[in-house]
């Protein structure tokens, strides 16, 4: 098949072997943003002045944390590799990043516990950055599992009754039904780890969480299909009959 296969009118299920140096790249992406994100979401952020609530649903201050701006893309990244390498692929991806996050934790714990040189004056600063690592990593882990898997299924599974054809329907749907368990679990978990200490700023962290990595995955839809486009055509075992679900 060339570059020129008709996509949109295919109506075979098609998935890439996972023997790839584009999963490879893909693989080492995903694992990179699992790690940072946990690490920048020990900060709590928040936009906006002033104390504005609505019933029990605090408006103002927005309130968010600093993996907000990385880890979306943890879900970009998972919606490419189920859609062109599948469900195994995306599960291979998901287990290998959270094994990094925990190495990742775990390496901070031991550094935080181990005895600080006489003349190291940071241990405090250390602390407070490091660790609450551990929780984050728990909430994230938790809530992504969930997540994503739920991301992963419904989009493996829409794309069996549909093959090729609707792609944005897949992504949107796998997208939402995913952003919405990972966020409301991650919060639940989180919440106290980066200083929330009451409910109406739980559910603007709830509430903003879900509506910013949506509203960021439905912005840059076009390109993670341009990109999945891209990786089906340059991918030759997914065209190969063997590799038909």
């Amino acid at each position: 098949m060339t570059d020129a296969a008709p996509v949109a009118v295919d109506r075979e299920v098609r998935y890439a072997s996972r023997g790839s140096t584009h999963f490879d790249v893909l693989l080492a992406l995903f694992a990179v943003v699992l790690v940072v994100s946990n690490i920048a979401a020990t900060k709590g952020i928040e936009f906006g002045a002033g104390n504005l609530s609505l019933g029990p649903v605090q408006i103002l201050p927005i309130v968010t944390d600093g993996g907000a701006f990385l880890f979306p893309l943890a879900y970009i990244l998972g919606d490419v590799i189920s859609e062109v390498y599948g469900f195994r692929a995306a599960r291979r991806a998901i287990f290998t990043g959270f094994a990094m996050a925990l190495l990742a934790a775990a390496t901070f714990f031991v550094v935080q516990h181990a005895p600080a040189a006489s003349w190291y004056e940071n241990q405090e600063s250390f602390e407070a950055v490091a660790g609450p690592v551990g929780r984050i990593v728990l909430a994230s882990l938790v809530g992504y599992l969930a997540g994503q898997f739920l991301n992963s299924y419904v989009l493996v599974r829409m794309k069996a009754k549909t093959a090729e054809p609707h792609l944005f329907a897949r992504l949107a749907t796998s997208t939402g039904v995913g952003e919405l368990a990972d966020t409301f679990i991650f919060c639940a978990i989180a919440a106290t780890a980066i200083g929330i200490d009451s409910m109406a700023t739980f559910w603007n962290f709830f509430l903003v969480g879900v509506i910013y990595k949506t509203a960021v995955e439905f912005l840059v839809m076009p390109l993670t299909m341009t990109v999945i486009a891209w990786l089906k055509r340059r991918e030759p075992s997914y065209w190969d009959d063997e590799t038909v679900a």
